[in-house]
């Protein structure tokens, strides 16, 4: 059975390993077909001089969040709702949406071994922008999130959330409802 994950977490296509937690180099060439067949995406990893290790495996996208859920085996909202890889799907789903909306051409997540991570990183513009992608209402401030903030100096992060409403969280923090996504974040070059 193949096993998929989502959002960047990763996706093992070999029957045999039981961890969906990271592309084997054996998955490879799947991994190649499946993007050439444009069923999934690769987001390539940032990476800046600095003194954590970092990430350096791309993180893959099922294009198709209802091929994505049916390879869960959920067939019903309820079921999504209380599935544990909701997150995964939801990321996906929004990072596509933001990049298609933002026209970005430079765009890569960034994380370290130690676990800070940043969902997107915008480098068209010239100064970075970073986006935090996360299902909840109630969006807060995160140590990885500081992190990222200070590991790259960027110049403004947003956090898109599912709330309805969108509200700084701190300076040059802003959380973004999901659903004000188009009204509240300017495309590239506007």
């Amino acid at each position: 059975m193949h096993r998929s994950t989502s959002g960047g977490r990763a996706i093992s296509l070999d029957s045999k390993r039981r961890s969906s937690t990271c592309l084997r180099r054996d998955g490879a060439p799947y991994a190649d077909q499946l993007k050439s067949a444009l069923v999934t995406e690769q987001l390539q990893p940032w990476h800046e001089n600095i003194s954590k290790r970092q990430v350096k495996a791309p993180k893959v996208f099922i294009k198709d969040s209802g091929l994505l859920h049916a390879l869960w085996g959920v067939g019903t909202r309820d079921q999504l709702e209380v599935h544990p890889q909701m997150g995964s799907s939801w990321e996906g789903f929004v990072s596509a949406q933001l990049r298609r909306h933002l026209r970005a051409r430079k765009s890569f997540f960034w994380a370290t071994h130690q676990g800070a991570e940043l969902d997107l990183l915008v480098m068209d513009v010239p100064k970075q922008l970073g986006f935090e992608i996360k299902r909840t209402t109630t969006p807060k401030m995160t140590a990885s999130m500081h992190a990222a903030m200070t590991s790259l100096a960027l110049h403004r992060l947003e956090v898109i959330h599912a709330g309805d409403h969108t509200f700084p969280l701190a300076p040059k923090v802003r959380a973004v409802a999901a659903s004000r996504l188009l009204l509240d974040i300017s495309p590239i070059g506007k």
